[in-house]
């Protein structure tokens, strides 16, 4: 595929570049909704965005979780009755202090947010596939720029992790361990 040349007056025309974002964005939010249709009948994406939290953190309070996905409570403990009834997550006593419960995907919720994360990366691999190899470094170097302006921390894989945060929902760890 032939790369094109920047068209005059684009460097620095915000507009253009909102565009193309918007653009992007909207690409991304198609993959994502793509990658989220063998679950969409059990859970909804507010859900599904709690089951990610919940797959990548572990054993976690109601009150963290609602803070991390910046709901309410009861607005949580809702999510998760749904997702428990789902078959998705659990509850149990906390060790620590048996007047808490922490809240878990289970084996099966784990797996469903593997499952959506390994179909979002492949079809983003093959949408990446199809750009020449300077494509590909520009794209690399325009979107850690636009990540880093945005205050969103790099993807960076742990041992065994293909991917920590995989709906890109960043979970504020600091803010967490204050809970």
């Amino acid at each position: 595929m032939p790369e094109r040349e920047i068209p005059a007056g684009t460097m620095d025309d915000v507009d253009a570049v909102t565009r193309a974002v918007l653009t992007a964005s909207r690409l991304l939010v198609a993959v994502s909704a793509r990658s989220l249709a063998e679950v969409e009948e059990r859970v909804t994406l507010p859900q599904f965005r709690m089951l990610v939290v919940l797959a990548t953190r572990g054993a976690t309070k109601l009150v963290v979780l609602a803070d991390l996905l910046q709901v309410a409570p009861s607005t949580a403990m809702r999510m998760v009755d749904r997702l428990i009834a789902a078959g998705l997550a659990d509850r149990r006593a906390n060790p620590g202090n048996r007047r808490e419960t922490l809240l878990q995907a289970t084996d099966e919720g784990r797996r469903a947010v593997e499952d959506v994360t390994a179909r979002r990366r492949a079809e983003i691999a093959a949408i990446v596939a199809r750009l020449g190899p300077t494509q590909r470094l520009a794209l690399i170097e325009a979107l850690g720029a636009f990540n880093r302006a945005g205050g969103e921390p790099p993807v960076t894989p742990a041992a065994g992790d293909p991917e920590p945060h995989p709906l890109g929902w960043a979970v504020d760890e600091a803010r967490a361990h204050k809970m």
